[in-house]
């Protein structure tokens, strides 16, 4: 009853101009050598490419001597990730009540998401502490900012879902249907979110996010 309560991108041409030997009496007269022109053709030399953008490396890690991420830096971004599933829980009001695997995963976190959910501005408090404290402070290691924004970016993308259902809001028939298959694929989508974000954090390795990481790699100085 509880779970049920928090519940949303020309060969080289050697003219080897060799004008073969001019056969001319006149020019003949002052050599013995034929005439031999070599035009090297510029061409076979590479040409400069222009410079392109130098791609951010995939691979960031927590010290820039290249040591790999340590311990508090993976938990801190390991936990970063439960504050856009916490705040788009309630798209889960339809899949949690169906499948029994999913709520017995989520039961240990209610505490947390009853917290999170008590006061209407703690999404909001919880956006300015991690963007403010966390991705603008260069103390923190770039691996923990990185991955902070990313959960930030996904946060921010709950926007979409949550304007079209409060234009959208059907009480039945087909777009009912639509709007379940809707909050669904958004909880599924934060819920497998969580999973790969945290559980790579844990492990050590950089998780990119579809659609969110480059806009968070941008936005990590």
């Amino acid at each position: 009853m509880a779970m049920f309560n928090l519940l949303y991108p020309l060969n080289p041409t050697t003219f080897t101009l060799s004008r073969k030997p001019l056969h001319s009496t006149f020019l003949s007269s002052f050599t013995n050598q034929p005439y031999l022109v070599t035009l090297t053709n510029f061409a076979t030399k590479p040409r400069n490419k222009i410079p392109t953008k130098t791609r951010r490396s995939k691979h960031i890690t927590a010290k820039s001597n290249g040591d790999p991420a340590d311990t508090s830096d993976r938990l801190i971004s390991a936990i970063c990730y439960f504050y856009p599933f916490f705040d788009g829980i309630q798209y889960g009001k339809y899949v949690i009540t169906q499948f029994t695997p999913i709520q017995a995963v989520i039961q240990p976190l209610v505490p947390a998401i009853r917290v999170f959910k008590s006061f209407p501005f703690n999404g909001f408090l919880v956006f300015l502490t991690l963007y403010f404290v966390v991705v603008r402070n260069q103390n923190f290691s770039r691996y923990v900012r990185f991955n902070t924004m990313q959960a930030i970016v996904l946060d921010v993308l709950l926007i979409f879902p949550d304007v079209l259902e409060r234009s959208f809001n059907p009480r039945g028939g087909l777009g009912l249907d639509l709007l379940m298959s809707l909050d669904s694929t958004v909880f599924l989508f934060l819920f497998v979110c969580l999973i790969y974000g945290s559980s790579s954090c844990l492990l050590g390795q950089l998780p990119r996010l579809p659609i969110v990481a480059d806009a968070a790699d941008r936005q990590v100085l």
